[in-house]
């Protein structure tokens, strides 16, 4: 049990014993310090006299991620591929038979899928995963017929109002991304993908963008990066390095897994990036990783450590290997490309 103080208060100290008092009541013995920030935001909202409207977005905002979190909560452990697409693709165009395979693909690898529970290529990517192995989180709109949601098991679907609560769950809950040809749709989940890992306001994870034989959809938009944003300075040359343009199956799920063949995950602690990993490097590795990544290094060295407090607290991949060091944060692409690296050892 955590005894973790809140560091967000009400500032009434008879107030704030009351919440201590009603989660006591409602016997939360976990996380209370958080459980007990989120009362406060309620209450604070309350004695503020937010707006009616502010308010009902908070309120269904707050349903919808509660619900979210019980959906996909039992099957944390389990890593699990974003497909994006178009709605309006056809069964016969190579792009849905592309998206069927890649979803029976990484099945086989004992991944699941998620997609925006739609027709066209979200429908392609649960039939070839499999009811059994797919989440569909749907956007309620007024214009599009239903289709995958209604095919993947009992419990695996959530209904979204709100878009940024749909994409908050897809990259929450995603290790790794492929993004078929689409239309705004797609574009806009694209570019905020790969603004949100070139901000490292997400995980580092691997991405694909899939375009069938003959298609040129994907080499487009890399020129139009080329041209409009590299040559302009908008960009760094190895932000595009952040994804990976392909039109086989087979290339893309290779491209997804490897991603994962030695690097885990990472964190935060103390002013550190913590690196968890499958196995343990050797001296020689790691030697070589500060060699080739020394400028991604803030100061000191990359090294070897071992799970902090903070991570112990919170239960935190306590048993895999780890390596730290004070990171440059504003080189997430090079970090995809230490990560790739890794994955070599």
């Amino acid at each position: 049990m955590t005894t973790r103080r809140p560091r967000y208060r009400t500032g009434d100290e008879v107030l704030d014993e009351h919440i201590e008092s009603l989660l006591a009541e409602a016997g939360v013995l976990h996380d209370q310090d958080l459980f007990f920030e989120l009362t406060t935001s309620v209450l604070r909202m309350a004695r503020e006299g937010v707006h009616r409207g502010d308010l009902k977005i908070a309120n269904s905002t707050l349903k919808e991620m509660r619900y979210a979190f019980g959906v996909f909560d039992p099957y944390r452990a389990v890593r699990k591929l974003a497909i994006f697409g178009s709605a309006r693709t056809p069964v016969e165009e190579p792009a849905y038979q592309a998206a069927r395979a890649v979803g029976a693909a990484i099945a086989a690898e004992d991944w699941m899928v998620i997609t925006g529970g739609g027709p066209g290529i979200m429908t392609a990517g649960i039939e070839g995963a499999g009811p059994d192995n797919s989440f569909a989180v749907s956007i309620v709109l007024p214009f599009e017929p239903s289709g995958g949601a209604a095919l993947v098991a009992d419990g695996r679907a959530v209904n979204f109002r709100y878009f940024f609560n749909r994409k908050l769950t897809f990259m929450k809950e995603a290790s790794a991304y492929v993004m078929f040809p689409g239309g705004y749709g797609t574009m806009d989940e694209t570019f905020e993908l790969l603004t949100l890992l070139q901000t490292g306001r997400e995980a580092p994870a691997p991405i694909v963008l899939f375009e069938p034989e003959g298609d040129a959809y994907w080499r487009s938009f890399r020129h139009f990066l080329d041209v409009e944003l590299l040559d302009a300075g908008l960009i760094r040359s190895d932000d595009l390095d952040l994804f990976h343009i392909t039109s086989d199956v087979e290339d893309a799920i290779t491209h997804i897994t490897s991603f994962y063949e030695v690097f885990d995950s990472i964190r935060y602690v103390g002013g550190r990036l913590v690196m968890r990993l499958r196995r343990e490097l050797t001296d020689e590795q790691i030697q070589l990783l500060n060699d080739e990544f020394g400028d991604i290094v803030a100061s000191g060295r990359i090294e070897r450590t071992t799970a902090s407090d903070v991570e112990v607290a919170d239960d935190d991949a306590l048993t895999l290997p780890r390596i730290q060091f004070r990171f440059v944060n504003d080189s997430y692409a090079r970090l995809h490309a230490l990560i790739r690296t890794v994955n070599t050892f």
